[in-house]
C-alpha cells in the first residue's frame, strides 16, 4: 500500500471513530428520551387512574346513601384500601418534578379526607343517625374537596401532557440527527470498502505466491509431524502396556512390597503388604513396631530397633533373605518373614527413601518342620523296626520259659514268685516293644468297617472306672451311620492311651470330652500338614480340661520316650503309639493345646465302604493234637522252644533253619499237616515265599506264619493280608495252642 493511501485509509478510520462516537452519544439520548416518554406516559395512566378509584369510592359511597346494600359498603372498603397506594404510587413517578411533587402533597390530604367524609356518612347512615347526616350535609365540605382534588389532578395531567409533548419533539429532532450521522458513516464506511477492495486486488497476487510456498512447507511439516506422532503412539502405547504390566505384577505379587520415604512413612504398598503385614500407605513403620514383638530366625533373640530391616536399609544397607519372626500383640498368627532390602537414591545421591520385599515363609516353614519332624519319627520307627524282631525273639523264648517254670514251682512259692516277676518284667518288654512296633508303624493291623459311633459309646464305659470319679466323660457324636475302616482294637487301646495322659492333667479333676464328626481335608490344608492326602474323613476329637502343653511340648508329644510326667509316671509311648496306629491306618492325628486351657487331639480316620463288620467272636480254649507241624526258624533259641512246646501239646515237629532247607526236605517228600514259619528268614526266600513255592507243590497248604516284625512282606498299607493268620512274637503257650488249631482248621491257606 501506497503511502497516499495509506493517509486516507487512516483518516477515513478516524472519521468513521468520529461517527461512530456521536451516534453511540446520541443513541443513548434517543433512548433516553424515549424512556422519558414512556415515564410521562406512566404517571398520566397512573392520574387517571387514581380518578378512577375515587370516583368509585364516591360512586359506591352514594349507592350505599340510596339503597343501603352491603355491596356498595363493601366495593367502597376495597376501593378505600387501594387509594392510598395509588398516591403513594403516583407521588413516586413525578419525584423528578418539585412543582408536581409539590402540588401532588397538597393532594393528597385533601383526597383522603374526602374519602373519610364518605366514609364518615356511611357510617351515619348505617346508623340511622339522620341529625349527623344532616350536620354533615351541612358542611358541604365533601363537594368541595372532591372538586378542588379533580381540579388539582387535571393540573397534574396538563403538566404531563405538556412534558410529553416537549419531550417527544426531543426525541424526533435526536432522531433526525442520529440519521444524518448513519448516512455519513455509511458513507464513509463505502468509501473504505472500495479502497480495502481495491488493495485486496493489489495483494491478492502476492498472497496466491505466498501461499503456494506456504502450502508446500505444510505438507512437509504435516509429514515430518505425522510421522513425529506415530512414533510418539507407539512409544506411548509400549508405556502404558508397561505400565499396566507392572501394576499388575505388582498388585498380584504374593510377596509384600512397602516403599517408604527417609522418615519411615509408608508411600506405597500392594495388596500382599496390607494383607500379610496390615501395612499401607500413610503408616509409619516406626509406630507399627510397638504392635508386635519381633525376633531373629531363632524365634527367641529380640531384634533390637537398629537391626530392624526398615532401619538398615535406611542406613544404606542392601540385603537378601534377612529372617525375622513377628508375633503380634493382637494374639494373631506369628509371621515367619524372609526380608530384602534396597535404599533408594535421589539425584544428589542421598538416600530417599527404600524398598522392602516381604515374604511369608509361614507355611513353607510349618511344612519344613512338619517333614522334618515325619522324617526324624521315620527314622525312629525303622530303628525300633530293626531291633524289633530280635527283641521279640529273645522275649518268646523267655515269656514261654518263664511261663513253663511258673507252672512247674508250685510246690515252692518262693522261686514261683522269683518266676513271676521275670515273667511280668518279660511282658513289660514285650508291651514296649509293641509299643514302638505302633510308633514304627509296623505292627499287623486287621481293619475292618467299625461304625465309630457305637464303638465309642462302648469305649466310654470302660474308660468310666478306669479314670475315676474326678473326671467327668461326655460325647457329642454326630448323628447318623459313621463308618471307619480301622482295627477296632487298636483304636480302643488309642483313646484309652490318650484318655489316661487327660487324666494325669487333670489331677483336681476335669472333663472329658469325646466327638466325632464326618469332615473333608481339602488340597489348602492337605499342603500346610505332611503326608496328608485330601478327601473325606471321620474325625474323633478327645478334649480335656486340664494344665494344656507348651508349643515346644506339642512338637515332641508324638515322639517315644519323651514325656512331662515325674520318671517312674509313664514310658512316654502312649501318644507315640497313637500317632503309628493313626498314621498306618491312612488317617491323619493333630493336637490343639494352649496352657492352662487344655488340650484336644483330633484323629481323622480313613471312612469305611458299606455297612461295618461283625465284630470278631472270642475262640474258645484251644487244646493239643496229633497232626505233623513243619517249622521253620532261624533263631535256634525260639526253634527249640517251639518244637518243645507243640510237642509237649502232642504234635509232631519237623523243623528247618532257613527257608533253602526247609524246601529241599519238602521236595525231598517230607510229610507235615502244617507249615509254621517266621516270615524274616535266611536262605534266599521270605516265609510268605516259602510258603507260596511249597504250596505250588502241595496245592492246600495250610500256613501259619509268626514274627516279631513283619517288614511288609504280609502286611501292606498297614492291613493284615486277607487270608493270612499270623501269630505275632512274643506269644504265651496258650495263644500257640489256639493258632494251630485255628491253621489247621482252615483258617490259614498260603496264598
Amino acid at each position: 500500500m501506497i503511502p497516499t493511501q495509506r493517509v486516507i485509509l487512516g483518516a477515513g478510520l478516524a472519521i468513521l471513530l468520529i461517527i461512530t462516537a456521536a451516534s453511540i452519544a446520541l443513541d443513548v439520548k434517543s433512548r433516553s428520551e424515549a424512556a422519558w416518554v414512556n415515564h410521562t406516559v406512566q404517571v398520566q395512566k397512573k392520574i387517571s387512574d387514581l380518578r378512577v378509584l375515587l370516583r368509585r369510592a364516591e360512586s359506591a359511597a352514594r349507592g350505599y346513601e340510596l339503597y343501603r346494600s352491603p355491596g356498595f359498603k363493601d366495593e367502597f372498603e376495597a376501593v378505600r384500601a387501594q387509594i392510598a397506594p395509588a398516591l403513594a404510587d403516583l407521588k413516586s413517578g413525578v419525584r423528578d418534578n418539585a412543582d408536581q411533587v409539590a402540588l401532588l402533597e397538597g393532594t393528597e390530604p385533601l383526597a383522603l379526607r374526602r374519602v373519610e367524609i364518605a366514609a364518615e356518612a356511611m357510617r351515619l347512615r348505617a346508623m340511622n343517625d339522620e341529625a349527623g347526616i344532616a350536620v354533615l350535609n351541612g358542611k358541604a365540605e365533601g363537594r368541595g374537596l372532591m372538586a378542588t382534588v379533580m381540579g388539582n389532578l387535571d393540573h397534574l395531567s396538563a403538566e404531563e401532557e405538556r412534558l410529553l409533548a416537549a419531550r417527544s419533539q426531543d426525541s424526533r429532532r435526536t432522531g433526525i440527527v442520529l440519521l444524518g450521522i448513519d448516512v455519513a458513516g455509511a458513507l464513509v464506511i463505502l468509501l473504505l470498502v472500495v479502497m480495502v477492495m481495491r488493495e485486496s486486488q493489489r495483494t491478492q497476487f502476492a498472497l496466491k505466491s505466498t501461499l503456494l510456498e506456504t502450502t508446500a512447507a505444510k505438507e512437509q511439516l504435516e509429514a515430518a509431524v505425522a510421522e513425529r506422532t506415530e512414533h510418539l503412539v507407539a512409544a506411548h502405547d509400549e508405556l502404558r502396556l508397561s505400565v499396566n504390566v507392572l501394576q499388575s505384577t505388582f498388585r498380584s505379587m504374593a510377596e509384600a512390597v512397602l516403599v517408604i520415604d527417609a522418615e519411615g512413612n509408608v508411600l506405597l504398598s500392594n495388596p500382599a503388604a496390607e494383607r500379610m503385614l496390615l501395612h499401607r500407605a500413610g503408616m509409619n513403620l516406626g509406630n507399627l513396631r510397638a504392635l508386635s514383638d519381633v525376633f531373629h530366625g531363632d524365634g527367641l533373640t529380640p531384634m533390637k530397633a537398629e537391626e530392624l530391616p526398615s532401619a538398615r536399609v535406611l542406613r544404606g544397607e542392601e540385603f537378601e533373605d534377612l529372617e525375622m519372626i513377628v508375633r503380634p500383640h493382637s494374639g494373631n498368627q506369628v509371621r515367619h518373614l524372609m526380608i530384602s532390602g534396597r535404599p533408594m537414591l535421589d539425584g544428589q545421591g542421598d538416600i530417599s527413601g527404600a524398598v522392602l520385599v516381604y515374604h511369608d515363609a509361614t507355611t513353607s516353614r510349618e511344612t519344613e518342620r512338619q517333614l522334618h519332624q515325619s522324617q526324624k519319627l521315620d527314622a525312629i520307627g525303622k530303628l525300633t523296626g530293626g531291633v524289633a524282631h530280635d527283641f521279640n525273639n529273645m522275649l518268646t523264648v523267655i515269656s514261654g520259659n518263664t511261663e513253663t517254670l511258673v507252672a512247674s514251682l508250685k510246690q515252692q512259692p518262693e522261686l514261683q514268685r522269683v518266676a513271676r516277676l521275670i515273667d511280668d518284667a518279660a511282658e513289660r518288654c514285650a508291651e514296649l516293644i509293641q509299643h514302638l512296633l505302633a510308633f514304627a508303624r509296623r505292627q499287623p493291623l486287621q481293619p475292618r468297617n467299625v461304625e465309630i459311633n457305637a464303638a465309642i459309646t462302648d469305649i466310654a464305659k470302660l474308660l468310666r472306672p478306669t479314670l475315676g470319679e474326678q473326671i467327668q466323660i461326655e460325647t457329642v457324636l454326630q448323628q447318623g451311620p459313621m463308618t471307619a475302616h480301622i482295627d477296632p482294637s487298636r483304636l480302643t487301646n488309642a483313646v484309652l492311651n490318650m484318655a489316661i495322659n487327660a487324666r494325669d492333667a487333670m489331677p483336681n479333676g476335669g472333663k472329658l470330652l469325646l466327638e466325632t464328626h464326618r469332615v473333608v481335608l481339602d488340597e489348602a490344608y492337605a499342603q500346610a500338614n505332611a503326608e496328608v492326602r485330601p478327601g473325606p474323613y471321620v474325625m474323633l476329637a478327645v478334649s480335656d480340661t486340664g494344665t494344656g502343653m507348651s508349643a515346644d511340648t506339642q512338637q515332641m508329644a508324638f515322639e517315644p520316650f519323651f514325656t512331662t510326667k515325674e520318671v517312674g509316671k509313664g514310658s512316654g509311648l502312649g501318644l507315640s503309639m497313637v500317632y503309628g496306629f493313626v498314621k498306618q491306618s491312612g488317617g491323619h492325628i493333630k493336637i490343639y493345646s494352649e496352657e492352662g486351657h487344655g488340650t484336644t487331639i483330633k484323629l481323622y480316620l480313613p471312612p469305611g465302604e458299606g455297612t461295618p463288620d461283625a465284630a470278631a467272636t472270642v475262640a474258645p480254649q484251644a487244646e493239643g493234637g496229633a497232626e505233623t507241624i513243619f517249622v521253620v526258624e532261624d533263631d535256634p533259641l525260639v526253634r527249640n522252644f517251639v518244637t518243645a512246646q507243640l510237642q509237649s501239646l502232642g504234635y509232631k515237629t519237623v523243623a528247618a533253619p532257613d527257608s533253602r532247607a526247609a524246601l529241599e526236605m519238602i521236595e525231598a517228600g517230607q510229610a507235615f499237616d502244617l507249615l509254621f514259619t517266621d516270615v524274616v528268614i535266611p536262605g534266599g526266600m521270605s516265609g510268605r515265599e516259602l510258603a507260596e513255592k511249597v504250596a505250588a507243590l502241595r496245592p492246600g497248604l495250610k500256613v501259619l506264619y509268626t514274627s516279631g516284625y513283619t517288614d511288609n512282606a504280609i502286611v501292606h498299607h498297614g492291613k493284615l493280608d486277607d487270608g493270612v493268620l499270623l501269630l505275632t512274637k512274643p506269644y504265651r503257650r496258650n495263644q500257640l495252642a489256639e493258632m494251630i488249631r485255628k491253621a489247621l482248621g482252615g483258617g490259614g491257606m498260603a496264598s
